[in-house]
């Protein structure tokens, strides 16, 4: 199909880009730009997935990020809430150097506008389209993007879980991030610009939900179960995300309280911070330790969480016996002590 085809349903509302996923993807304007080079070129790229729902209505599954690019070239681009975005103001390619500082839709006069003979080129260019027809099954276009986006994506882990997670339920998403968003859960995890920007401040949270209550037995490879679980839990209308999201509360405000940025770092003798940051065993141990030990309606109080964690530090080379397990590896220590570590057994 013509890109001038696909802009025509984009604008019909017969095309969905999905457009609360962007926010999970980060292509620069000099990617984006790459892309339009190719295209009025004739190089060809990769074919575009859709899913064909009841409705007729096409999903995009694979190739939002690229199809995302050429709307916002064109200036028909619109975010979640319906605005339209500014045209995309690209810069200059290898083969194309006079793209630098062009953008779509300026008057022919305007030296800074892409020539009508470019935009030609452009919408003619032609898209291979790949269209998945069983309207009858719920869960094809999840299947169907859990199997594309799984290798050479330039989305992180988390970033493409909670496109996986909005597929089933924005809803569940929403109260993942609510959580996220706990000032004590932020402090005590003190996480880098680069961890919350590849939403792994998302991912903790998720581990919290999915492997709280998870005993050490049966745990595989980590990625594909939390992704399995996860969304097990999204689509089911019955989880008690109220529960979760107090007990996840109840223990950050508890482990922030005693012990704040000590919690989840290594520490030197007497609970000294050392300068390492969030370690992710710790977080297993302490803060789904602690959640354990709190759903059992026994509380503990600052002072004996801070004993509690003094005396694991009690030994300095604890946390050499994690080192350099995977994660299905590492679990099957890090859950069995933490919860008896906190007495939750």
């Amino acid at each position: 199909m013509s890109i001038n085809e696909l802009a025509t349903m984009y604008r019909d509302k017969e095309l969905e880009l999905h457009p609360e996923f962007q926010r999970y993807f980060r292509w620069s304007g000099e990617q984006k730009s790459r892309l339009i080079e190719s295209l009025l070129l004739g190089i060809p790229i990769p074919s575009f997935f859709v899913h064909q729902r009841a409705d007729g209505v096409w999903d995009v599954v694979d190739g939002l990020q690229r199809l995302s690019a050429i709307f916002e070239v064109m200036g028909i681009l619109r975010d979640a809430s319906g605005t339209l975005l500014t045209p995309l103001t690209m810069t200059a390619t290898k083969y194309l150097p006079s793209l630098e500082g062009k953008r779509w839709g300026a008057n022919e006069a305007d030296l800074d506008g892409v020539g009508g003979d470019l935009q030609r080129v452009l919408k003619r260019s032609k898209l291979d389209i790949k269209i998945v027809l069983r309207e009858s099954d719920a869960d094809t276009r999840l299947e169907l993007f859990q199997r594309l986006n799984t290798g050479g994506t330039q989305l992180s882990g988390q970033e493409l879980r909670n496109c996986q997670i909005l597929m089933v339920s924005e809803d569940g998403l929403d109260k993942l991030r609510a959580m996220a968003e706990l000032d004590s859960f932020k402090q005590v995890a003190a996480l880098s610009d680069r961890n919350l920007e590849e939403q792994y401040d998302l991912e903790l949270v998720v581990r919290f939900v999915v492997l709280r209550g998870h005993n050490n037995e049966g745990i595989g490879a980590l990625g594909p179960m939390l992704d399995d679980e996860i969304i097990e839990i999204a689509r089911n209308a019955a989880f008690d995300w109220h529960h979760e999201k107090d007990l996840f509360d109840q223990t950050f405000l508890l482990l922030n309280e005693s012990l704040a940025t000590n919690a989840l770092r290594r520490c030197y003798e007497h609970g000294r911070a050392s300068s390492g940051g969030f370690n992710v065993s710790l977080f297993e141990i302490f803060a789904l330790g602690l959640a354990n030990r709190l759903e059992t309606g026994n509380a503990l109080d600052v002072e004996r969480i801070r004993a509690i964690h003094q005396a694991f530090w009690g030994d300095q080379d604890v946390l050499v016996q994690f080192r350099g397990k995977a994660g299905g590896d590492r679990l099957r220590t890090t859950l069995p002590m933490g919860r008896s570590l906190f007495g939750a057994e």
